[in-house]
């Protein structure tokens, strides 16, 4: 009896998994037919919900992204565009389209806080994604393993001298490898950096609505990235609001309300 009611859960189980499967690959395919018949509002609703029941990937995003541009949604369409190069930086048709609407955007602003030797490191770790660079460390950590193996084990001098140097190689290029997952991982959790999906925002020099032009620090235009330094949040009666300490590059610093931002 006990078998039997598992057996009839596990069935139950895999049936339910292999529907949903079934219905995101409609949901997708139903988007891909209402983008190409250029029902854009209708594809991106069909994305949306395909990224809510199934999950997300660089992929879906990138076609969410494509919605969103079609739309005339510029700033939206940028933050789409750097979620799927989020998850996988080798996704050559986001980079490609994100570079293309930056160009088309007013404030095409520079907020990248690393130095340049940090950018030729981050262009390296941008080849791959996170989880095949800890891929990539575990097969050179198995390969190190066998390079120890040759070393001891074998009784041949050439052999020897493989393993021995090999496994030096190896063993640098394990700790390399994981530095750059572990770098790539924490570039997409630490979620530093923001879009503006509103046509224009006035940013503040304290956190709180400009009262007049003083308090006003500039004006930054839908799409421009920012990078957020910190945050507070403060009270007017029972509403509260978020306020964001960013930096639009070196020299413009303010702070701009979460409803004008979406956090990539």
């Amino acid at each position: 009896m006990m078998k039997t009611t598992i057996c009839n859960i596990l069935v139950a189980l895999t049936i339910s998994i292999v529907s949903l499967h079934v219905q995101a690959q409609s949901l997708i395919e139903q988007a891909e037919k209402a983008y190409t018949a250029d029902n854009y509002s209708e594809a991106l609703s069909l994305y949306l919900q395909a990224a809510e029941e199934e999950g997300i990937s660089s992929d879906l995003f990138y076609n969410i992204g494509n919605c969103y541009y079609r739309m005339g949604k510029n700033g939206k369409a940028i933050l789409y565009y750097e979620r799927a190069l989020n998850i996988n930086p080798a996704n050559d048709y986001a980079r490609q389209n994100l570079e293309f609407v930056n160009n088309r955007i007013t404030d095409n602003t520079n907020v990248d806080e690393t130095n340049i030797i940090g950018q030729m490191i981050n262009s390296i770790i941008n080849t791959m994604s996170s989880n095949a660079w800890a891929t990539t460390a575990i097969v050179l950590f198995i390969l190190m393993l066998s390079a120890i193996a040759i070393y001891v084990f074998s009784g041949n001098v050439l052999f020897r001298k493989i393993g021995f140097f090999g496994g030096i190689v190896l063993l640098i290029l394990t700790i390399f490898t994981n530095c750059f997952a572990y770098k790539s991982y924490k570039k997409i959790s630490q979620k530093r950096y923001a879009i503006i999906t509103v046509s224009s925002a006035t940013l503040s020099t304290s956190p709180r609505v400009p009262k007049d032009k003083s308090e006003e620090a500039f004006i930054l235009n839908e799409g421009t990235k920012i990078y957020i330094l910190d945050s507070v949040v403060t009270k007017s009666g029972d509403i509260e609001n978020v306020w964001f300490d960013v930096k639009a590059d070196d020299t413009h610093r303010a702070w701009i309300n979460k409803t004008n931002i979406d956090i990539i």
